[in-house]
């Protein structure tokens, strides 16, 4: 998602400091949804959606997902998660890593439950 974020931003010729500040979040953060590291609310996809012209639909339909499928099986993050000897934060720490070097892999990013 964050590659079409980013090539549709392009487009628009629009510079990240604006579609950042017309959908209010930070341009850090901007940058991290456009480069996958993290994965933008439903209420932050529609805003960045509006400030690019699109609908959301339209970022989804060329991202080739459903927001309304359910979500992948995700037996390495499933296995994380029940890995007690690590703390919490550990658990999400090995979790985030896993799923930027999935999404940097071209592999479609589960939705989270």
């Amino acid at each position: 998602m964050g590659e079409i974020i980013r090539r549709q931003r392009e487009l628009s010729k629009l510079s990240m400091r604006q579609v950042a500040q017309t959908v209010g979040i930070s341009n850090p953060y901007l940058s991290q949804i456009e480069r996958g590291l993290r994965e933008p609310s439903e209420k932050v996809l529609d805003a960045i959606a509006r400030s690019l012209e699109l609908s959301t639909q339209a970022l989804y339909a060329e991202a080739g997902t459903d927001p309304g499928a359910e979500p992948e099986k995700q037996p390495v993050v499933d296995a994380i998660r029940a890995d007690k000897s690590l703390t919490g934060r550990q658990r999400q720490a090995l979790i985030e890593v896993y799923e930027a070097f999935a999404a940097s892999n071209g592999a479609r990013r589960p939705r989270r439950r």
